[in-house]
């Protein structure tokens, strides 16, 4: 079945109508960051929302456009089934989120105090994606969500691509897991700003949707090992890889050290604590070999896992 195309009326229409808690975050350029890069750089700060992260976006709008009124089966690290279960909460639909063993307790437990019900079970993202499909398929009355599938969910988070425009960038380099952010956020660049370019970056340890844009199909690997649990994608979505050739300018990879450091150059500097995930785009850009004078990078979530020391 043909990959549904990514809509700029719809992403337009999402910007309108999504929660305004999710809408016009703060993007800001900070005089020693960029300094400390060597070129002036924006961060879009998408964690100041009831769920700490842009995930609300797409959420918002998918059940907005779609009118479901069905309870809602999804898989999650974390942050996407904090925003189903946000999304889900105020229209009185239930929500079944499969989490991995390996989830962090902290999302997990925030998932359930937003009214989730969550089931832990499988290896990893993927392996719990697999038995919340599995799940979903033996029920008629539960529709099964997945993040990088449905187009309005990757709509919904190119209104961030929306509020970055304005600016004029030379780069945007985006955090890339399942594909949906970078996906939106480029449609609507390639319009707006044509003269943006559109960096992903995957963590080194979690390489299989930089594989895919490569070969441009999915490729999947045999695991994952990062603490960018938000980046964890072992088993790419087909629709995500296909709207990611078309709106992506490059992709790279970062090692755990070079994510750790970029933690921590938030957080001395600019005094942000962030989640591994959203700080990539940070380590990618540390490395100083990405073009572009005016850069912005997406932070794209602040649930920071328990298990990761205050020191970093």
């Amino acid at each position: 079945m043909p990959t549904e195309t990514l809509r700029l009326d719809r992403i337009a229409t999402a910007y309108r109508l999504i929660d305004r808690r999710f809408r016009d975050t703060p993007q800001i350029s900070d005089d020693a960051l960029s300094r400390r890069l060597e070129r002036e750089t924006f961060l879009k700060i998408e964690t100041l929302n009831p769920v700490r992260s842009f995930k609300g976006r797409g959420a918002d709008f998918l059940f907005r456009d779609t009118g479901e009124n069905r309870a809602v089966v999804c898989a999650s690290a974390g942050n996407f089934g904090q925003a189903m279960a946000y999304a889900a909460r105020s229209r009185g639909l239930p929500v079944h989120v499969f989490a991995a063993t390996t989830a962090s307790g902290v999302k997990v437990a925030r998932m359930r105090e937003l009214g989730a019900r969550v089931v832990v079970t499988g290896a990893d993202f993927d392996a719990a994606k697999e038995a919340a499909a599995d799940y979903a398929a033996g029920r008629g009355d539960c529709v099964f969500i997945e993040d990088g599938r449905q187009p309005q969910i990757a709509e919904g988070a190119g209104t961030i691509g929306v509020e970055l425009a304005p600016l004029q960038l030379d780069t945007v380099v985006v955090p890339v897991g399942n594909g949906a952010l970078a996906a939106g956020v480029g449609r609507w660049l390639k319009e707006h700003s044509r003269g943006t370019r559109i960096v992903g970056v995957c963590a080194a340890g979690a390489p299989a949707m930089a594989h895919s844009w490569r070969s441009g199909r999915a490729v999947a690997t045999d695991g994952v090992s990062t603490a960018a649990d938000g980046l964890a994608v072992r088993v790419p979505v087909p629709d995500a890889v296909a709207w990611m050739r078309d709106t992506v300018d490059d992709m790279v990879l970062v090692e755990e050290a070079e994510i750790t450091a970029a933690l921590r150059l938030l957080r001395d500097v600019v005094g942000l604590v962030v989640e591994p995930s959203a700080a990539v785009g940070i380590a990618a850009l540390a490395r100083r070999d990405l073009p572009g004078a005016r850069v912005a990078t997406i932070l794209t979530g602040s649930n920071f896992p328990a298990g990761m020391p205050a020191s970093l």
